[in-house]
């Protein structure tokens, strides 16, 4: 069980890839269960995926009780949904909570280290894209202070077609 102040957060490792497949499978599996169909599949991203990210942006690991309970990706530049921009913002992808291990509450405490960590990083502004067609999801993150910004039709997904997003962000400070 976390702690009241949520789960420690820390930068993932090598050793944590198996754990980072395991919690992108499992949210996949716990939306496709809900119905939510078109955003996340099992077996879609493996353990090169997130190496690859390590090497150009950061991942995050969330550990409550010795378990991982969640992670996130944390980008410098997303030139596929945003465009070529100026270096101001941090851009949060693949947000994912253990469902069985994690305390209500966990993915929005995630998503406040993510802001912290671009805060940090001197960067104003954290941006995500979500896609269109969860409006679920997309109201979840309009209720934690991010606002639309605009759309992105067929954006390149790993290991699937092309999908449309909402483009959301939030300024900081």
């Amino acid at each position: 069980m976390p702690s009241p102040a949520g789960p420690r957060v820390r930068p993932a490792a090598e050793s944590d890839l198996a754990a980072l497949v395991r919690l992108r499978d499992d949210a996949a599996r716990w939306m496709l269960s809900r119905g939510i169909t078109g955003q996340w599949r099992p077996g879609e991203l493996d353990e090169d995926h997130f190496r690859r990210i390590m090497t150009r942006g950061e991942v995050w690991l969330a550990e409550a009780g010795g378990r991982p309970v969640g992670a996130w990706e944390l980008w410098w530049e997303d030139e596929d949904a945003w465009g070529a921009q100026p270096p101001v913002a941090g851009y949060v992808h693949r947000l994912m909570v253990d469902r069985a291990a994690a305390a209500p509450g966990t993915g929005r405490l995630l998503l406040s280290a993510a802001e912290r960590r671009v805060a940090e990083a001197g960067r104003t502004r954290v941006r995500l894209d979500c896609l269109a067609g969860n409006a679920q999801l997309n109201a979840y993150y309009v209720d934690a202070g991010y606002r639309v910004v605009g759309r992105k039709e067929g954006k390149p997904q790993p290991g699937g077609p092309p999908k449309s997003f909402t483009l959301l962000e939030k300024r900081l400070g």
